[in-house]
């Protein structure tokens, strides 16, 4: 019985380590620089402002994610970050701002507020892991009222 869980064991370990192998293309546009056209839209933005949205919502709305050291261990790298990313992407991808219609950019601004007032933005699973995103209710009204000139 001890042979055979000392076995399953190494088998499994064997495993972890084989899919570590396996990283999918991570979430940097090499191709564009550092500023998302989100920023170069708003280049007016207050420093604060803008440390904040790159803080709290840049790794999973736009195609500059910073990734941790524990964002490469899978399976979770596949089935949580990047599907959460990506999904993230689908509703608003920062870097693609100035493809969006104005309508559109103005619906979004509206959402962003909603979101962060209602505190559902950033999600807790992320703040989890990433305490500097977490925002504080100074940071929220700072945004929330920033956002406001913007609709």
């Amino acid at each position: 019985m001890k042979k055979a869980l000392k076995i399953m064991g190494t088998i499994l370990l064997l495993v972890f380590i084989a899919i570590q192998l396996y990283q999918p293309a991570p979430n940097v546009d090499k191709g564009q620089p550092a500023t998302t056209d989100f920023m170069q839209t708003y280049s007016d933005m207050p420093a604060e402002i803008k440390m904040i949205i790159q803080t709290s919502c840049y790794d999973c709305h736009s195609n500059h994610t910073n990734y941790e050291w524990y964002d490469y261990i899978q399976p979770a790298r596949s089935l949580l970050v990047e599907k959460h990313i990506k999904e993230a992407k689908e509703d608003l991808n920062f870097s693609e701002w100035n493809s969006y219609s104005q309508r559109k950019q103005k619906r979004l601004i509206t959402s962003i507020k909603k979101q962060i007032e209602t505190k559902k933005m950033p999600m807790s699973s992320y703040t989890l892991m990433h305490h500097n995103a977490k925002l504080n209710n100074v940071q929220i009204k700072l945004l929330t009222q920033w956002l406001e000139t913007q609709e």
